[in-house]
């Protein structure tokens, strides 16, 4: 092991994949979790064939469940409905597929040419949605989500999707005080979804960490999804101290969006922004890849193992959410999930960027 950021990386040198406990849920679960926007036609729409080879490429490559994250948000239930009718199709057993939906958009007839929410974002879409939190709201959405997906696969996960972003929407104190009561609300309907055995398990997932740990001092979490947030690029020694109290009491931990939406492997978008060189701040994050390119290169890592395995190795997370729009890719995420990296490389990287 060696010194990197402020913890410690270890490699897990296996051939097989290591399934582990989500918390006290009763599952285990890989070290990679697949995720489904795009099965709901983000930014560009996919054809049924292409979505029906992902989601065989799942199976062939994980031998024992395989994890999905979805939600209703993702195509206005599309990829709820994909999946749904990708299983029934494959004839995949029940046991074998643990569904994770993020619970709070509602799927709705499309009123114009185009969805209102998120406009630019999904393509070819037949339904609008619109954003439904509250003890109610999240049991529609429960519902609605059990519905595309068919009685079958109903998900032994569940989760209100980006209540940072439903906390940033607000207009004044009051009206966040009151958008955290519907939240807190959202979680009571939860909770009780898990004490009638719907569900195994009750989580969160966010971009802003720090909501994370403001829902978990209201509500009982048994697992949390943090995207954007833990990552070889960014990693604040507080969030490593919340994700170690988490450990700690045995709350199952997801990371996901650990490549900063494709820029930490030489995509143009960072945290889902089209970024250029053209300001300070942009530049030092150009001038950041250009090192970390050059240490890859020099000990021949893949950038986007060592952001994989460097997301698996942070305190208590359980497993790496990894997104592909192509079906030959699905392969390639499952070993970048059970990829070795020399403990030379991480000295270097430490070396380089310092703690």
């Amino acid at each position: 092991m060696v010194r990197l950021g402020v913890w410690r990386v270890e490699n897990k040198e296996s051939a097989a994949v290591q399934y582990r406990p989500l918390g006290e849920t009763g599952l285990e679960v890989p070290p990679i979790v697949f995720g489904t926007s795009c099965l709901g036609n983000l930014y560009q729409p996919l054809s049924d064939d292409t979505k029906s080879a992902i989601i065989r490429e799942w199976f062939a490559n994980v031998d024992g469940p395989v994890v999905a994250d979805s939600a209703g948000k993702y195509g206005a239930g599309l990829a709820l409905e994909v999946i749904g009718r990708g299983l029934r199709t494959l004839n995949i057993p029940s046991e074998r597929i643990i569904i994770s939906n993020k619970l709070g958009w509602l799927r709705v007839p499309l009123q114009g040419p185009e969805p209102t929410f998120e406009p630019g974002v999904w393509a070819g879409l037949r339904f609008d949605a619109e954003q439904c939190v509250g003890y109610d709201g999240i049991l529609r959405c429960w519902e609605q989500g059990c519905e595309l997906l068919g009685e079958t696969y109903a998900p032994k996960l569940v989760s209100v999707h980006d209540p940072d972003e439903v906390l940033a929407a607000a207009s004044s104190p009051d009206d966040r005080r009151k958008r955290l009561e519907n939240v807190v609300g959202a979680y009571r309907a939860l909770a009780e979804l898990k004490m009638a055995g719907k569900v195994a398990g009750v989580g969160i997932g966010a971009k802003d960490w720090r909501v994370v740990r403001e829902v978990d001092d209201h509500v009982k979490l048994d697992w949390v999804m943090f995207a954007n947030s833990m990552t070889i690029y960014r990693h604040p020694p507080e969030l490593l101290e919340f994700m170690r109290s988490l450990a700690a009491r045995k709350v199952g931990i997801v990371n996901s969006a650990v490549f900063h939406a494709g820029f930490l492997v030489g995509g143009k978008y960072f945290d889902y922004k089209m970024i250029e060189p053209d300001t300070p701040e942009h530049q030092a994050l150009f001038d950041w890849r250009e090192q970390f390119f050059a240490v890859c290169r020099n000990y021949g890592v893949q950038p986007a193992a060592a952001c994989v395995q460097y997301a698996l190795s942070a305190p208590g997370v359980v497993s790496v959410a990894l997104n592909t729009s192509r079906p030959e890719r699905v392969r390639e995420n499952v070993g970048l999930v059970q990829h070795s990296i020399p403990q030379a490389f991480w000295q270097a990287i430490s070396d380089r960027f310092g703690s």
